[in-house]
């Protein structure tokens, strides 16, 4: 990889920096605190997360569909409140980018599988606009990884070759997928070789 011919760098949130927001883990703690069939509440969830991800749902829209469904003995705040919480800081790296992006030049843009109302949450509550110039998120373009699409609305929002992106995800499906783009991707495993291979773009 030649670090003078990259333009732009892009990361994922979720499994990177962030915990996932709302994945299947996640899930299973939830139907054990409130007291929920899980397999029923994944049936559910299967039908319509890709719609929530892509911004066409709200979460009430889909706490409706999910849990909302039927009666229940806890409230829709407390619920969300769950949600929310489930987001968190991986160890190491958010507070490193949060320095690192202060010495380098290069945009960084958030490329990202995420519902609106967890993402706007997860981006106030980390800080991430100190990490992040912008964020291409599945909630504001409409497509969803790995689309090859989000790829391409990317690049081109950015005025860049696909060769001229570094592209983390901790995913190697989608690492793949932005490889067969023509993106320089690599997938993130531990934050000491992340971190090793940013620090070459400190100006």
């Amino acid at each position: 990889m030649d670090i003078n011919n990259i333009k732009a760098i892009f990361l994922d949130i979720g499994g990177v920096i962030l915990t996932n927001g709302w994945d299947h883990e996640s899930r299973q703690k939830a139907a054990e605190v409130f007291g929920l069939d899980y397999e029923e509440m994944n049936r559910q969830h299967t039908f319509v997360y890709n719609i929530f991800e892509l911004g066409h749902m709200t979460m009430d829209d889909y706490l409706d569909t999910v849990i909302f469904n039927e009666p229940r003995s806890f409230s829709r705040t407390a619920f969300k409140d769950f949600m929310y919480a489930e987001s968190s800081a991986l160890p190491a790296l958010l507070p490193w980018l949060k320095e690192w992006k202060q010495q380098v030049k290069l945009p960084v843009f958030a490329l990202s599988n995420e519902n609106a109302e967890l993402n706007e949450y997860r981006i106030s509550t980390f800080g991430l606009h100190q990490v992040f110039d912008g964020f291409f998120s599945s909630c504001y373009l409409g497509v969803r990884k790995p689309d090859p699409l989000i790829y391409k609305r990317a690049i081109e929002i950015c005025h860049a070759k696909p060769q001229e992106c570094l592209y983390f995800d901790d995913r190697l499906m989608l690492v793949n997928a932005a490889l067969k783009f023509g993106i320089q991707a690599i997938q993130h495993k531990n934050f000491e070789t992340t971190r090793d291979i940013l620090h070459k773009f400190i100006q």
